[in-house]
């Protein structure tokens, strides 16, 4: 799970993120505690407090004095809208970009999008092969 590369801490923040996200974690749910994160993820405790600070600091978890951490009431939708935005930047701009290029409308695009799609939920087909 852990990638090299990139921050341990962002890595964790990303890990709570997406069990938030998954609902594995849900709204006033209790978060893992830094030193579960540490030890499960063989990981200096204060890494991990580093990536739940980060998470703090969005409003996604708040603290519970003496019980620990917990998810926000509003965190999954907070999140969603985040990496929505995220997609939209790293993906659907650039999408658009090389559209204009090309020249393809909007009905253009979504056609071929549509047909992508549908193309990627078809399982493949092994031809010359008897059943």
């Amino acid at each position: 799970m852990i990638e090299e590369g990139r921050a341990l801490f962002l890595q964790i923040a990303e890990q709570v993120e997406d069990s938030i996200i998954d609902g594995a974690l849900p709204e006033e749910g209790q978060a893992p505690s830094t030193n579960e994160l540490a030890a499960f993820y063989r990981i200096n405790p204060a890494t991990a407090a580093k990536g739940i600070g980060m998470l703090v600091d969005k409003g996604i978890l708040y603290k519970r004095r003496g019980i620990g951490m917990f998810v926000a009431v509003g965190a999954r939708d907070t999140l969603l809208a985040e990496r929505r935005e995220a997609f939209a930047t790293r993906f659907i701009d650039p999408l658009l970009l090389e559209a204009r290029k090309l020249s393809l409308d909007t009905d253009e695009l979504a056609s071929l999008i549509r047909t992508r799609d549908g193309a990627a939920l078809t399982p493949p087909t092994t031809e010359g092969t008897s059943s």
